[in-house]
């Protein structure tokens, strides 16, 4: 990813450690809450997005970080929201285990 992008998901990701929202972060549709939130970031390479949790106590878990391929529509792509979902499952029960 370039330097930007990285610049960008990385202080969203710290405003979210602290308990705030960046400006571009929004809920990702498909989760039903604003518990799964997303960021895009446009670069001359593309569009990228990072998202990321904070569903579970004073975590931030980040799900998915990629490069947005598909030509048609602003949707996930649907391998990429299968990865989320995984992703979300493995944090609620990382999540569980750290709370004994």
């Amino acid at each position: 990813m370039p330097d930007e992008v990285q610049d960008t998901f990385g202080y969203a990701l710290h405003q979210a450690q602290a308990g705030k929202k960046h400006e571009q972060a929004k809920p990702l549709k498909g989760f039903g809450s604003a518990s799964v939130l997303e960021i895009v970031e446009d670069s001359g390479g593309g569009t990228f997005r990072a998202v990321y949790t904070v569903k579970f106590g004073d975590a931030v878990y980040v799900l998915h970080c990629f490069q947005k391929k598909s030509t048609h529509g602003i949707a996930t792509p649907k391998p990429d929201m299968n990865v989320i979902r995984e992703r979300l499952k493995a944090a609620g029960t990382h999540s569980k285990g750290e709370q004994k």
